[in-house]
């Protein structure tokens, strides 16, 4: 029992350590900077606000590494923006599900771009 007390500690510690505050930390902006980089207006994802940083950074870290340009980030994170707004804020659970397939689908192509870009994401 007080091994499995361990790995749980370790495996909450290992996330809290790889996950990037809303407030930004050394060398993250923040969320709100995130969003404002594209509009001066910020969305608030409620409940989805650390998933939704952490995809957006992983999406600016690739842009600013080369692998997409601001143009593409910028339509990347006002889509994630816009279907959140039309199926993410829904209590309709078939509605959420359909905000949530697309979520994981962004969430893909934002590791995508930045394991391009980042040796630390890519296997080997």
């Amino acid at each position: 029992m007080r091994g499995l007390w361990t790995i749980g500690a370790a495996a909450l510690l290992a996330g809290c350590v790889a996950t990037p505050s809303l407030e930004g930390t050394y060398g993250a902006p923040s969320f709100p900077a995130l969003q404002q980089m594209c509009s001066a207006q910020t969305v608030d994802y409620g409940q989805d606000a650390q998933s939704v940083y952490v995809t957006l950074f992983d999406a600016y870290v690739a842009q600013k590494r080369g692998s997409i340009s601001k143009q593409d980030y910028c339509a990347f994170q006002q889509g994630i923006a816009q279907q959140y707004s039309a199926l993410g804020t829904s209590s309709d659970p078939q509605t959420r599900n359909r905000w949530v397939a697309f979520f994981n689908d962004q969430r893909v192509k934002a590791i995508t771009w930045r394991a391009r870009v980042d040796p630390t994401l890519r296997s080997g």
